[in-house]
This record gives structure tokens, C-alpha cells and sequence, in this order.
């Protein structure tokens, strides 16, 4: 478990920090998998696991006055270094083309409720606190995917920063309903994990917009 940095341990939730590692982990293997499936060095793999895994955090943390998370607790860039070494020394017959998309999906829905976990601890309104939770969630892939030359998240049709939205703000609606802490955690998690799931398996996207005369 990664536990919170001290000054901000009284303002996050009890189960934030399996949260974070989690967000971390999978976004970090997501990152390493786009270099390896390049046939990038290990400090490219290296390079990628950390601006993966912290790119939407790091921008969250700048945005709502807080301490920038990896940079005070090296703890964080550590759980990345170590998810890009084990994607380095692992089969590549281990790591279907599918991969990247479901562990960015994991990544996506548990970071959204981190990001907005914190923001709603820093004292952030609701509605920009779930915001907080999409920033989190979609800007590291953001990153990877331009420094990779893919298309970016954004331009893809499938459902992908709505479900960040989802999560982020389930999260945020249950805590004003009375359900907070790990309860509300999980089931916005489930949520979002779930839209993306379906988006990944039957393409679900939502209306393209069309000119009109």
C-alpha cells in the first residue's frame, strides 16, 4: 500500500491510497506496453511507466494548490520505475494486443475517484472536483499517446473520458447523498470500469457531431 504523505493524510479518505497505487500500477504498466510494443530501450520504457502514471496527477495537484504528489513522495515514482521493469523482464507472448486497452480501463476508473477524492479533500466544489477526477484519470494517457505518435484518447470513438466522468462524478454525487469512504469508492469504480469495458468490447461511442446546412 502507498500510503498518503503526511501533511495531506487528514484530508483523503481511508482507502485512497489503494486508489492511488492502483492508478499508478496500471497506468505505469500502460505506459511501459506502448514503448516495449515500439521496441523502445528500458529508460524509454522507464521514461514512459512515470509520465504515465503521474502526468494526470501531477496537473490535478498543480490545479488545486496542492503539493505535487510524486515529487514529495518518491514512493510514487518508484511503484512506476518498478511496473516498467517488470513489463522490460516479462515475455512479450505475455501481453495480448488488448492489454494496454484494459489496463488503462483499471487505471482510468480508479483514478478518476483518487482525483476527485482529493480535490473534494482540498476543499474544491463539487462539479470541479469530478473534473479533478477526469484531469487525473485522462491527461497521463494523454501524454503517452502523443509522445507514442497514436491518436490521441481523445479523438478515439469509444467511450473514454466519459467514463472517467462516471466515476468521478458517481464518486462525488454519493458523497453528497451520504455514501462516502470505500463504499462510494467502489461503486463509482465499478462504474466507470464497466462503461469502458463495454466501449472496449462493443464499441460504444457516443454520437459524432455532424455539419449541418
Amino acid at each position: 500500500m502507498l500510503p498518503p504523505l503526511p501533511q495531506t493524510a487528514s484530508l483523503l479518505p481511508a482507502f485512497a491510497p489503494w486508489f492511488d497505487v492502483a492508478g499508478l500500477a496500471v497506468f505505469a504498466v500502460s505506459g511501459a506496453l506502448a514503448a516495449a510494443k515500439r521496441g523502445q530501450t528500458a529508460v524509454t520504457l522507464a521514461f514512459f511507466a512515470l509520465i504515465t502514471g503521474v502526468g494526470g496527477g501531477t496537473v490535478r495537484d498543480l490545479l488545486i494548490d496542492a503539493p505535487v504528489f510524486w515529487v514529495h513522495d518518491p514512493r510514487a515514482a518508484t511503484v512506476c520505475l518498478a511496473m516498467a521493469a517488470a513489463v522490460w523482464v516479462t515475455p512479450e507472448r505475455w501481453w495480448k494486443d488488448s492489454a494496454l486497452d484494459w489496463f488503462d480501463a483499471i487505471g482510468l476508473a480508479a483514478y478518476a475517484v483518487y482525483g476527485a477524492a482529493k480535490a473534494v479533500g482540498y476543499g474544491v466544489p463539487p462539479v470541479p472536483a469530478a473534473l479533478m477526477g477526469v484531469v487525473t484519470a485522462c491527461v497521463g494517457g494523454i501524454i503517452r499517446d502523443v509522445l507514442a505518435g497514436e491518436p490521441s484518447i481523445l479523438m478515439r470513438p469509444e467511450l473514454y473520458v466519459t467514463a472517467a466522468a462516471l466515476s468521478s462524478s458517481l464518486y462525488v454525487a454519493l458523497g453528497l447523498a451520504g455514501l462516502a469512504g470505500a463504499p462510494a469508492a467502489v461503486i463509482a469504480a465499478a462504474a466507470g470500469f464497466a462503461l469502458r469495458a463495454m466501449a472496449i468490447r462493443y464499441h460504444i461511442a457516443l454520437p459524432a457531431y455532424r455539419s449541418r446546412p
